[in-house]
């Protein structure tokens, strides 16, 4: 079999890993990593025995496909450049920053029949893997993501930074257009919002209340989900899980006329799954598992969130000083 060559796009913190699980990828040939700073380009190409580039462009003809983590600002102009050169994308979360620019890349790739996967890490995560099939139409959902701070996370808000997994998870499990969102947040210690709250509507009834918070004490990443004869908790930090069916043969435990089921999964290795995940699209020329309408119509929900805490921050402000 023909080895993928592929090269990884900015290889900061995230783009780092991206590196290392294509260097030990049987089917890959990682040709290079590119990275403005030379001094780190270097440092990662000799860690995974490849060339270091200081430009994108210096990579075009070079490879058949690349993983793009930079900083999202420069998402756009890095992944229309590869796939203007009929090269298959990874771009990291949110797609863009922008919702034009994110329908110029779906666009571009659908029009050229070329493969645009965006890292939402977590629907590769062996617990939302492992709930594939007992979630069938969750009605109510509650979503806490809490996160200690870290200072390379602060050039887009808590929403485009955290939150969007959330929003992305939720809109693969309810399968319904958003009716109406009610949000607030503040920044906190960025100049971006550092922790929000949000109520989303569906249109079927279902209804998520999401939290996002970058200025924790603690992590922490836990879903609960609640369906018809079913309720799903999810922790992701410990990989715990418990499911609450009705069962009417159950007539004593904590909640009579129910079973319940918990087990903790494996820790697993999302990441690699996730870029595994790509190179099989890549060689078998197969829609991606979290497309770039996917990650479009995530980073859709996050800006109009963001839009919302906006206005109602100014009205708040307005009111004060009125």
């Amino acid at each position: 079999m023909k080895k993928i060559r592929v090269g990884v796009i900015g290889v900061g913190y995230l783009g780092k890993f991206h590196a290392e699980k294509y260097s030990r990828m049987d089917h890959v040939e990682l040709v290079g990593v590119v990275d403005s700073d030379p001094d780190r380009a270097r440092e990662i190409a000799r860690q995974f025995s490849t060339t270091p580039y200081f430009s994108h462009r210096d990579i075009l003809d070079k490879v058949d496909a690349v993983s793009i983590a930079v900083p999202t600002p420069n998402h756009f102009e890095v992944g229309k450049d590869f796939l203007e050169h009929n090269i298959d994308v990874l771009i990291e979360k949110p797609i863009t920053d922008c919702l034009e620019q994110a329908d110029g890349l779906v666009d571009l790739a659908r029009n050229r029949g070329l493969v645009l996967q965006v890292g939402h890490l977590e629907r590769f995560n062996p617990a939302v893997v492992a709930l594939k099939d007992i979630i069938t139409r969750p009605m109510f959902i509650e979503s806490h993501r809490l996160s200690i701070f870290k200072s390379r996370c602060t050039d887009v808000s808590v929403i485009l930074d955290l939150m969007i997994h959330d929003i992305d998870l939720i809109l693969g499990f309810v399968h319904s257009d958003i009716k109406d969102i009610h949000a607030s947040g503040i920044p906190v210690i960025s100049r971006h919002v550092d922790i929000a709250s949000v109520r989303l509507e569906f249109e079927n009834g279902c209804v998520a209340n999401v939290t996002a918070s970058r200025i924790s004490l603690k992590n922490e990443r836990k879903l609960r989900l609640f369906q018809k004869d079913t309720y799903v908790s999810i922790d992701f930090a410990s990989r715990d899980i418990q499911v609450i069916r009705r069962d009417g043969n159950q007539t004593d435990g904590v909640i009579p006329g129910t079973d319940i089921q918990k087990w903790t999964l494996d820790k697993g290795d999302a990441l690699e799954a996730e870029l595994t995940a790509f190179i099989h699209s890549v060689s078998h020329r197969q829609v991606p598992e979290v497309t770039g309408e996917m990650g479009r119509d995530a980073l859709k929900i996050a800006l109009h969130i963001m839009d919302k805490i906006r206005i109602f921050n100014q009205n708040h402000a307005e009111a004060l000083t009125g």
